[in-house]
This record gives structure tokens, C-alpha cells and sequence, in this order.
């Protein structure tokens, strides 16, 4: 199955304009954390990045390329600037990229 599945880079800003407490309240108020990830998805990284937010890598399937986004709309704004962009793996590419400029 993962041979079908795309990946995601998702970018959340934390909202500076609001202290943490406010930010946790939202998150947990929509659900945010509880129902991560949505259904479709599956968590490849979580990485925070401090003082900006969370750097997020997501496999999905293309036909949950939707729900991806409808759940960031309906949980994660308030609390995050939201940004997704397709990505790869490029360890490989590198690794090879290396052994042909050695």
C-alpha cells in the first residue's frame, strides 16, 4: 500500500497572537490532537520547531488528500497557520548523489 501513498510536508505556525493556554484550549476544544491524524494519514515524522510550530510528514493516500485538508480547516485553524507541500524522501537520492561526486 505505501507504493500509492503520497507524502506531505505540513507546516503549522503556531498563532503568536494568542498565549499557549489559548492555543491548548482550541486544540482541545476541535479535537485537534485526539483525532491526529485524520483518516487516511499516517504519522511518518512530528517535529517541533521552536518558535515557529510543528513540522509535520504525513503518508496518505490520494484519495484522502480531502479529508487531510477539511480536518486542518476545521481543527487546526484558530490555533495554527496551516501550509502542506508534496514531498519525498531524498535520503536515498543523496546517498547516491554522494557515491557519483565522490
Amino acid at each position: 500500500m505505501a507504493d500509492d501513498r503520497v507524502l506531505l510536508t505540513v507546516l503549522l505556525h503556531h498563532d503568536q497572537s494568542k498565549p499557549l493556554d489559548e492555543i491548548m484550549a482550541h486544540a482541545k476544544k476541535t479535537g485537534f490532537y485526539r483525532d491526529f491524524p485524520p483518516e487516511g494519514a499516517e504519522i511518518v515524522s512530528w517535529v517541533v520547531a521552536m518558535s515557529y510550530g510543528f513540522i509535520i510528514q504525513l503518508r496518505v493516500a490520494p484519495g484522502a488528500l480531502r479529508s487531510v485538508n477539511r480536518y486542518m480547516e476545521q481543527k487546526a485553524w484558530g490555533a495554527f497557520r496551516y501550509q502542506v507541500f508534496p514531498s519525498y524522501d531524498f535520503v536515498p537520492i543523496a546517498a547516491q548523489l554522494k557515491k557519483d561526486h565522490a
